[in-house]
């Protein structure tokens, strides 16, 4: 047995407690591999739609890009994209790619800096509306998920995917070994059924168990067209983007 509290944080509606009772987990993740070996053409359509998609979308948006890239390298001190690193497809790590929304010299705002490196050792992403690190553009390409369109390139690539569980950092999945290994087992996304259910409750991968073994479970096409569809709605509302 597995008793894993994460504490009430702002922006959070609620602490979670959860008791993990799972015993038939090797079981599980081969019904998972089993049941995707049997869509693996739906996998490689997939794979086919994010090469077009990203390629699309990265010339149709260049116009923006460019813009962004030039508000961001203008404002403060630093390189255009932010990467770090993410837990990937088959648990391997990938740099994944973002317009840079903080300062570089992130000491110079310590008291944010030093909650932000205590939640890690705890597996607890800090993230609050108001953090001092955060520039002025970054506060609006956060809001409107702007700062996120890099990681188009990280799809055309083959680390992500347009759709998949969402590509958490290390730490947030170093005391949930067997969620790692069942989410790893398809790409992570730039959308999924976490963004558009509970978006707000984005601090702890905790918040994220029940809707990623569900996408896995029931990977589809027609699941992803719905969860496409449904995106839009959710980056507009800007519920949980800061």
């Amino acid at each position: 047995m597995e008793v894993n509290l994460v504490p009430k944080q702002p922006g959070v509606r609620e602490s979670l407690l959860h008791i993990h009772l799972e015993t038939n987990y090797p079981k599980k993740k081969q019904i998972l591999e089993e049941a995707l070996e049997q869509k693996k053409f739906e996998v490689f359509l997939k794979r086919v739609f994010d090469i077009f998609i990203s390629l699309l979308l990265i010339i149709s948006l260049s116009p923006i890009l460019i813009v962004i890239a030039i508000l961001v390298k203008l404002t403060s001190a630093g390189p255009v994209l932010y990467s770090n690193e993410r837990v990937g497809y088959r648990g391997i790590h990938f740099r994944c790619f973002k317009f840079r929304s903080m300062v570089i010299d992130q000491s110079i705002k310590k008291d944010d800096y030093e909650v932000a490196l205590s939640s890690q050792e705890k597996g607890v992403l800090h993230k609050v509306k108001n953090d001092t690190r955060i520039t002025w553009i970054g506060k609006i390409i956060r809001k409107t998920s702007i700062d996120e369109l890099p990681q188009l390139l990280n799809v055309l690539r083959g680390d992500m995917s347009i759709i998949g569980p969402r590509p958490l950092v290390p730490f947030m999945l170093k005391n949930l070994p067997e969620f790692r290994e069942m989410r790893c087992l398809m790409r992570p996304g730039i959308t999924g059924l976490w963004q558009i259910r509970d978006r707000v409750n984005n601090i702890s991968a905790e918040f994220m168990i029940e809707h990623d073994i569900e996408y896995v479970e029931n990977f589809s096409l027609l699941l992803d067209m719905k969860i496409l569809f449904k995106t839009p709605i959710v980056v507009i509302t800007a519920e949980g983007a800061y």
